[in-house]
């Protein structure tokens, strides 16, 4: 989240953890395809590390979102030209920027938040082109992880339902000031087709959270109270065994399956 020291101390309240390697940031920034024409929102700009890069693109429009006023202030002073909001980003309107055109989001997120943002982001941003974002090393494992295995988790089937995702590269400790105790890296997320995503996103976040407040039971077990005809009829058609775990669905399972339970 920032390139140079400076008299700024990083707030542990806040998550912040300022980048300090160029050539990193600049490959992160590279990953977005920036294009003069983007309009493009940066989460947690910091002291400018990945800013800085994204200002050389010439994009249309470039905003960023931070909440430390100290911060804040900072970059205004250094790049007039940026639409700084002052904000939490969890509390930011994701679902207005459907009304602005396409758009991409990029951001060091902080590891306390990471999650939570990028289930909103993918979900209300229909205008999304594309997104990067470095978390910490576990969450883009389970970001990017398939079904069957111990990282596919509750994340992973919510966000493959708006997005494919792709890991990167990992990013080191020591790439950051104060260094964090464990490994980060940065993930891209392609959104799907608006025909392929969820039509009741209500109801698919209901049943993930249902089956893997659970993970570790059969499927049969954790819907037995709602195990309708239909229900069964879906088990047979998808060629799922009732006593599959939620981790051996697909994403689209889940979708197709968050109709009718």
């Amino acid at each position: 989240m920032a390139q140079q020291d400076g008299p700024h101390r990083a707030k542990k309240s806040l998550g912040q953890n300022f980048l300090t390697d160029p050539n990193i940031c600049r490959k992160i920034v590279d990953a977005l395809l920036p294009a003069p024409g983007d309009y493009i929102i940066e989460i947690g700009p910091g002291q400018g590390a990945l800013t800085e890069h994204l200002v050389e693109t010439g994009a249309r429009r470039l905003r960023v979102v931070e909440m430390d006023d100290g911060l804040a202030e900072r970059l205004e002073e250094r790049w007039p030209e940026l639409d700084v909001v002052r904000a939490d980003a969890l509390k930011f309107p994701w679902a207005d920027l459907n009304g602005t055109g396409p758009c991409k989001i990029i951001g060091n997120l902080p590891y306390n938040v990471g999650s939570k943002l990028i289930w909103d982001i993918v979900s209300r941003v229909e205008t999304l082109e594309r997104a990067v974002f470095m978390v910490q090393h576990e969450v883009a494992l389970r970001l990017t992880a398939e079904p069957g295995t111990k990282a596919f988790g509750g994340l992973t089937a919510w966000v493959r339902n708006f997005c494919d995702t792709r890991y990167l590269f990992k990013v080191p400790p020591a790439v950051f000031r104060p260094r964090p105790k464990v490994d980060s890296a940065v993930v891209r997320f392609d959104p799907l087709p608006l025909a392929d995503r969820p039509t009741d996103p209500d109801r698919l976040a209901g049943l993930i959270k249902l089956l893997f407040q659970q993970r570790r039971k059969q499927i049969s077990t954790i819907l037995k109270k709602r195990m309708t005809l239909e229900v069964e009829q879906w088990f047979r058609d998808e060629g799922v065994s009732p006593s599959a775990r939620p981790e051996n669905l697909t994403p689209t399972q889940f979708r197709t399956l968050s109709l009718i339970y």
